[in-house]
């Protein structure tokens, strides 16, 4: 995604208080396709009720890196550095996923 959209400085309007866990991949693939950098970015923006947590192979290797967001079962796939706080603000503080990033096997782009 070369157009992404950065967040609002305004994150207290749309808290969402829905204990979450984010899984982001550190197997092999996922590593290769710049999982850590992921991991990283999302342990720069702490969430309140929010655990994140780096997780083994999450079965969809070649499209990652990916990301599980529990227990609302949502897959993002290719993630970016540069897209962990769009996704922090609108998926995990607003609970609106993230269109463009959801993984097509399991969600529709609609």
């Amino acid at each position: 995604m070369s157009n992404v959209t950065q967040p609002s400085n305004s994150v207290t309007s749309c808290q969402v208080s829905t204990q979450r866990c984010v899984r982001v991949c550190q197997n092999r693939t996922c590593k290769k396709q710049g999982a850590t950098k992921v991991l990283e970015a999302f342990t720069k923006l702490p969430v309140l009720g929010v655990t994140v947590t780096a997780s083994g192979c999450l079965g969809q290797c070649g499209n990652g890196p990916m990301v599980l967001i529990l227990p609302d079962m949502v897959w993002y796939s290719g993630v970016k550095p540069l897209e962990i706080p769009l996704l922090v603000e609108q998926h995990l503080l607003c609970g609106e996923r993230v269109k463009h990033m959801l993984y097509y096997r399991f969600h529709t782009q609609g």
